[in-house]
């Protein structure tokens, strides 16, 4: 809001975690793509890891970083008027490319291994999936999330 009390609609934000990582090795390359591409904050669900090697930027140090015990807990405290987009392979997502990114949104991803939870799939406002067969490296998708929503397209 601004200091009259208006929201300001131009205004954009995002942020992008993982619920139960397996790797710190993903989550550090995540978060450094994170910091490159222009998140607003970044966080993990479950599973918690601070410094990772491969972060050579040390994101976690340059920008807000989230622990959520659990999905309940990171639900509960979701930014107001944010979109929860799910990274998950689904028959409802929607296909990466062809999809409009909210412009106050909070990007999730789940491990490679077990992706999002039920409920993870469930409460999220929209789902994205790649033209892939399999499953792709955790922090791949989300630095191509990422690099997608960097691209020339309308906002939601």
């Amino acid at each position: 809001m601004d200091e009259m009390g208006i929201d300001n609609f131009d205004s954009e934000y995002f942020g992008i975690g993982i619920q139960n990582g397996k790797t710190p090795e993903n989550l550090g390359v995540l978060w450094r793509s994170a910091q490159n591409l222009g998140a607003s904050f970044i966080f993990t669900i479950g599973n918690r890891y601070d410094n990772q090697a491969c972060d050579t930027h040390q994101s976690v140090k340059s920008m807000p970083y989230f622990h959520y015990q659990d999905f309940d807990d990171f639900y509960a405290h979701l930014p107001k008027g944010a979109r929860l987009v799910g990274v998950e392979m689904t028959p409802k997502s929607e296909a990466l490319e062809s999809f409009h990114h909210p412009r106050r949104c909070v990007y999730l991803l789940g491990a490679e291994d077990h992706g999002l939870s039920k409920k993870a799939i469930e409460k999220s406002h929209m789902l994205v999936k790649f033209q892939s067969e399999k499953s792709l490296n955790v922090a791949v998708a989300g630095s191509i999330v990422l690099y997608d929503r960097g691209l020339p397209k309308p906002r939601v």
